[in-house]
């Protein structure tokens, strides 16, 4: 369900039964000539999107002006939009903690950009997950005082922390694809692996007849497909349908 269009009584009920909240996280770049540039997001949306159809889950409006650099052109008449980390944090704090105060507490970031080494992090998710950490803080002390780690009740901590059960699980980011699924199918930037998702997912953010094959990145995406793209698709709602419980 799309949080826009939510009604209250269907807020409340996501709440109560501790519906999955997903907010997809990407940038706007260049991605060649033939694909969209807002490629990234798009492939995230699309997926949630078939998770929307298969389970109860709430939608949040995509935010698409993350940190996409310059590194792979120019922007100038090429369309990317760098904003910089150390401006998406403090938005990305207000955001968390809003949702934390609505009564949110499965919430869940999804981003592609960037995500080749997800563990390392890159700006826009680095900006993210520590606004995430910093929100649930801000809140924990609003909620329950200064010293609320300290106090008795506290004295299980560490056994809900293992058993996955804490605070610091309320809000949880993830890249769209894994080390697992990037072994079995091809992560690249506007090569043969994005463009076949996207002309699987959203054929009307691809136009293979504008391919141009002179850059190094984009060379491998005249092999693309729509199948190939479905094969990146199942390996992807396998991950999403894991970690979304």
């Amino acid at each position: 369900m799309r949080y826009e269009l939510m009604l209250p009584h269907q807020l409340r009920q996501a709440i109560d039964e501790n519906w999955p909240v997903a907010l997809p996280l990407g940038v706007l770049e260049y991605h060649g000539e033939h694909l969209g540039l807002g490629m990234d997001t798009l492939a995230v949306i699309k997926m949630l999107e078939l998770i929307e159809a298969e389970r109860n889950i709430v939608i949040l409006p995509p935010f698409y002006y993350g940190a996409a650099s310059y590194a792979v052109e120019p922007p100038e008449r090429n369309g990317s939009l760098q904003i910089g980390g150390d401006r998406l944090t403090p938005f990305a704090e207000a955001l968390f903690m809003s949702l934390l105060r609505v009564g949110f507490r499965n919430i869940h970031v999804f981003i592609h950009h960037q995500s080749e080494n997800f563990a390392a992090g890159m700006p826009t998710d680095l900006a993210f997950k520590s606004a995430a950490r910093q929100a649930i803080f801000a809140f924990l002390e609003r909620e329950r005082g200064e010293g609320w780690w300290g106090k008795s009740g506290m004295a299980d901590y560490y056994a809900q922390h293992e058993s996955g059960d804490d605070p610091f699980n309320w809000i949880k980011a993830h890249p769209l694809m894994t080390p697992e699924i990037t072994a079995q199918y091809p992560f690249d930037h506007a090569g043969i692996g994005e463009t076949s998702l996207m002309l699987a997912l959203c054929p009307e953010a691809a136009d293979m007849s504008r391919l141009d094959v002179a850059r190094w990145y984009t060379a491998s995406a005249k092999d693309a497909s729509a199948e190939l793209g479905r094969k990146g698709r199942d390996l992807i709602l396998a991950h999403m349908r894991a970690v979304l419980g």
